[in-house]
């Protein structure tokens, strides 16, 4: 079995057991996180399709851990200017363990 869920602008496709990075939530480890916003839920043989979302379905996870992403690096340049920026980013995020979907 598994879902299709929404979270932080993005669309993930997850089955239980699966560990998946995230957006960063609210919440800290060992904390249960509930994802209500389901697209689509597959058996195998049944699926079904929300529009936009299934009112009834809903996946539940718990919060593995909280953390950074690698740091990625913004450089602006200009030629012949004598510009130069330099900066990096890194971006926030949860991991979660998917517990449970329920259909």
């Amino acid at each position: 079995m598994y879902a299709v869920i929404k979270t932080g602008g993005k669309q993930y496709q997850v089955a239980p057991g699966d560990e998946i990075k995230v957006e960063r939530l609210a919440g800290w480890a060992g904390d249960n996180v509930e994802f209500d916003k389901v697209l689509l839920t597959s058996d195998g043989e049944n699926v079904k399709i929300g529009r936009p979302y299934l009112e009834d379905s809903k996946v539940t996870g718990r919060i593995a851990r909280q953390g950074k992403n690698r740091k990625l690096v913004v450089f602006k340049y200009k030629r012949r200017k004598g510009y130069r920026r330099k900066q990096g980013h890194r971006q926030q995020f949860t991991l979660v363990k998917i517990e449970d979907i329920e259909a």
